[in-house]
């Protein structure tokens, strides 16, 4: 079994490797590819995956190559993890919103649209790149903004399905809170990509116990401060939110914090910078504890399974995936990219139809979506017209003045990324 990440010369992929190698039993690998323009990076990458392999016993290959076309030729899946532009991108992305009081973060907003409009190209690109030599081959998209790259590939036709680790970083939260192991939690986890709310905490599988009132009268307040919301707030709901939502219900309170503050991008820089050196350290053969703080928490567990399922059949009988809808939210289009949780299998995941969301949460998710279509046909055909009129749908924007002045600060800062500006 053959497997390529494109992408591999990011510091998170230790810790997809260290999953590999646990793992192996769930996922056979004879053949990891890892691929990246970025050849200093790749190396060091490399020898520590090799190292991680030999030290836990994994006799799987390990190769390296800035060929995306070599890399992807014969893999029976493809991981998505790139980010085009890089961190200087992202600082970006997270800086010039807030010129306009709008949230400044890489993945929603308007940071997010412009990430999106620089993403979606290239990964369309690899993906045909792909499919001229393995059609049959799955792609799993871990790269943000998830749910627009993966209604992208879809639309194309692309085998792929789209990966995040929010929903597992949960189950194993709530497991460890209820002193269960994470495979007796199953998640009633409904959205869209970092626009998701968990209604419901099953015990056993879809149809157990919901302990959700239970978690919430027990420990209410250690998930409030994990997500930076007030405890009353979750009561209210009856719900736990995903922290992205914390960027449209403390908007105002988020704008302002993060103008006195260094980035994100700025401290997740200088922490690639520590690790990339930890990195050279030949005697290093295994994950670093300071990868830990990169984020991407269970990622590698989340792809593990996936890819299983995919590939062989094995891994968890139902995984949360972003995945066409196709009538499983009533109120959303057929091709909206939902996040829910699916049975997954060798044929693609199958959605699980969930209870039909409260209005307080199907209302943002129908204007996300929204916007998210506009935002794709701004990644696909270009436009200072189109890329406004993603900006003035987004619910964190909506004013003309916001757009129009966004629109021009998005195009100054990310002309080198947009063929057609």
């Amino acid at each position: 079994m053959k497997l390529t990440v494109v992408g591999g010369g990011s510091t998170y992929t230790p810790e997809l490797i260290d999953g590999f190698a646990r793992l192996r039993d769930t996922l056979p690998l004879t053949e990891l590819v890892l691929v990246d323009p970025a050849e200093d990076r790749l190396e060091l990458v490399g020898g520590l995956a090799r190292r991680i392999f030999a030290r836990q016993g994994h006799n799987g290959t390990i190769t390296t190559t800035t060929d995306l076309d070599a890399a992807v030729e014969g893999a029976d899946a493809v991981l998505l993890q790139l980010r085009v532009g890089g961190q200087a991108a992202r600082e970006r992305d997270e800086t010039w919103p807030l010129e306009c009081g709008c949230v400044g973060q890489e993945t929603t907003g308007a940071g997010g649209l412009a990430k999106a409009l620089r993403t979606v190209p290239v990964v369309l690109d690899i993906a045909e790149r792909v499919r001229r030599t393995n059609p049959r081959a799955w792609i799993i998209d871990f790269t943000n903004p998830v749910g627009i790259v993966t209604r992208a590939l879809l639309q194309e036709g692309h085998r792929a399905v789209g990966l995040c680790n929010v929903a597992i970083g949960f189950q194993r939260k709530f497991a460890t809170l209820l002193g269960v192991a994470p495979s007796d939690v199953h998640l009633d986890h409904v959205g869209l990509n970092h626009l998701t709310w968990e209604t419901g905490v099953r015990l056993g599988g879809p149809e157990g116990e919901n302990v959700l009132p239970r978690l919430l009268t027990d420990h209410g307040d250690t998930i409030a401060a994990d997500l930076h919301l007030p405890r009353p707030l979750l009561d209210r709901l009856g719900a736990v939110p995903s922290y992205y939502l914390r960027y449209y219900y403390a908007h105002d309170a988020v704008v302002e914090e993060l103008r006195t503050k260094p980035s994100r991008a700025a401290e997740v820089a200088e922490m690639e910078r520590q690790l990339l050196t930890l990195y050279a350290d030949p005697a290093l053969d295994e994950k670093p504890e300071l990868l830990s703080q990169r984020g991407g928490a269970y990622y590698s567990e989340a792809a593990v399974d996936l890819a299983a399922a995919l590939l062989n059949g094995a891994g968890s009988p139902y995984q949360v995936v972003n995945t066409h809808n196709k009538g499983t939210l009533p109120f959303l289009p057929d091709d909206a990219v939902i996040e829910v949780p699916a049975a997954v299998g060798q044929k693609g995941p199958t959605p699980l139809a969930p209870a039909r969301p409260d209005p307080l949460y199907a209302g943002l998710m129908a204007q996300v979506t929204a916007y998210e279509d506009l935002a794709l046909q701004a990644a696909l055909h270009g436009g200072r017209t189109r890329v406004f009129k993603a900006l003035l749908s987004h619910p964190l924007i909506g004013q003309y003045e916001y757009a129009d002045r966004l629109t021009d600060r998005l195009i100054a800062h990310n002309r080198e990324h947009l063929a057609w500006a």
